[in-house]
């Protein structure tokens, strides 16, 4: 990515940034692998994934991760045989829940530097997490096949509208309520973005209210019941959907 010297400002606020030919590649080969993914899960009935983040976006760069989530619960051990069974490999499964109000996930690392990842929940999303993912912006197996970026917010609060040529931003901060009218969420989603992320850039990396690695020869179910017993608001996140004993 660089910035064009005919970049223009509107209101003084937003600027162009146009891609340049490298951009455009790595955009495509993270692309490529998100589809490879997406379409091992779909081959497998699984249809409820989708990307997120610069992937989704197109303001990518060499260290983008491909985040693939699953928007509902999906039993583990499918999800699992179905990726082994398309060629892929997991190199590691944790269990993270960000804070005491997420929804717990189990994350599978497809690579030994955790570039590609998929998120299942462990039970049901609240909406409002829903809403989170197209705050970062999130697309679909169509979309990637279709070439569609979508809108939506990086890690340092700039909103980012694709164009044919790169993407227009500006920051978010102190237009709210135009990004929540932009991405169809609720503005209080917004602030919450804001103020988690301000935070961390503030703070550093603020820690995992839980971040466990299962071994890849335990069982999940183990793993769930073991964090059911140790951590009382971990539990009160799952025990309605009959995981602890």
């Amino acid at each position: 990515m660089n910035i064009s010297s005919n970049d223009f400002y509107l209101d003084g606020y937003a600027r162009e940034v146009i891609y340049d030919e490298n951009h455009w590649r790595i955009l495509r080969e993270k692309r490529l692998k998100g589809i490879r993914i997406l379409e091992a899960l779909k081959r497998c009935g699984i249809d409820i994934a989708i990307v997120h983040g610069s992937i989704a976006r197109g303001d990518v760069d060499t260290d983008s991760d491909i985040d693939v989530s699953l928007l509902k619960p999906y039993p583990y051990g499918i999800v699992k045989l179905c990726l082994e069974g398309n060629s892929f490999k997991i190199y590691s499964i944790v269990v993270v829940q960000p804070t005491p109000r997420h929804t717990p996930k189990i994350y599978l690392y497809l690579d030994h530097l955790e570039e590609q990842s998929i998120s299942i929940p462990i039970v049901e999303l609240e909406p409002i997490e829903i809403e989170y993912y197209r705050f970062s912006g999130m697309a679909t197996l169509n979309d990637l096949y279709m070439d569609r970026r979508v809108c939506g917010v990086n890690k340092e609060l700039m909103f980012i509208e694709p164009t044919d040529r790169g993407h227009r931003e500006f920051p978010v901060i102190g237009y709210e309520g135009y990004v929540a009218k932009r991405l169809g969420i609720s503005i209080n989603v917004v602030r919450d973005r804001v103020e988690a992320l301000t935070r961390r850039a503030r703070e550093g990396h603020t820690g995992l209210f839980i971040e466990r690695e299962i071994p890849y020869f335990e069982e999940i179910e183990r793993a769930i019941e073991e964090l059911c017993s140790e951590n009382t608001l971990f539990r009160r996140k799952v025990e309605k959907y009959g995981l602890c004993t």
